[in-house]
């Protein structure tokens, strides 16, 4: 059974080239656009790893995480790996996401074998 993972960010040129580079390497990309709609898929599906870009519209990257660990948690379910993307360098954010202890953190554009080492990493952990 394939991996899947959970692909949120609100450009259609990121998703879609992800979604490509994810299935031609053999996983399941479910896309959406925002931290609320992937907050909703979290809730009643299983992921294998997130990858989320930090600034969205409705719920940043930095509160979705927060958000989908504290679902997981009360579902009594483990914690799912998170990657962060971003086209902005914000030391903040970054130190944010170390905070969080996300498995990734790249900018973009970012380079895809660089991406798929990073997922194959944070998959064999």
């Amino acid at each position: 059974m394939s991996k899947r993972i959970l692909v949120i960010d609100d450009e259609a040129m990121i998703t879609l080239s992800l979604r490509k580079l994810l299935k031609k390497e053999g996983y399941e990309a479910t896309i959406v656009s925002d931290g609320v709609e992937a907050l909703e898929k979290i809730k009643t599906e299983e992921f294998d790893l997130l990858i989320l870009d930090i600034r969205m519209p409705l719920l940043d990257g930095i509160e979705t995480i927060k958000n989908a660990r504290e679902i997981r948690g009360q579902q009594g379910k483990t914690l799912i790996p998170e990657i962060l993307i971003t086209g902005y360098a914000d030391e903040e954010k970054y130190k944010n996401a170390v905070d969080l202890k996300v498995s990734g953190f790249l900018y973009k554009p970012f380079d895809t074998q660089e991406l798929l080492a990073i997922i194959k990493n944070t998959l064999e952990k």
